[in-house]
């Protein structure tokens, strides 16, 4: 489950990057389905960061990785 989250944030990667921030995966918890990510760059302070996070990050990795029930930003 790992390997798939981590090709996902690299998709979702310069995305984030383009406005100047970035994304780094924390952890994946197999048993909950929980993926915890660090915002990083200007999505660390971003207003909008927990709208990005939810509408995009979580979005795509649920779509492509069977399991995950959330996703976390720590």
């Amino acid at each position: 489950m790992k390997e798939q989250v981590e090709a996902v944030i690299e998709q979702i990667r310069p995305i984030l990057q383009s406005d100047g921030g970035d994304i780094q995966l924390i952890g994946v918890d197999e048993k909950t389905g929980i993926v915890t990510v660090g915002l990083r760059g200007r999505c660390g302070g971003c207003p909008a960061a927990q709208m990005t996070l939810k509408a995009v990050v979580e979005r795509k990795i649920k779509e492509v990785v069977p399991g995950v029930t959330a996703v976390e930003r720590v």
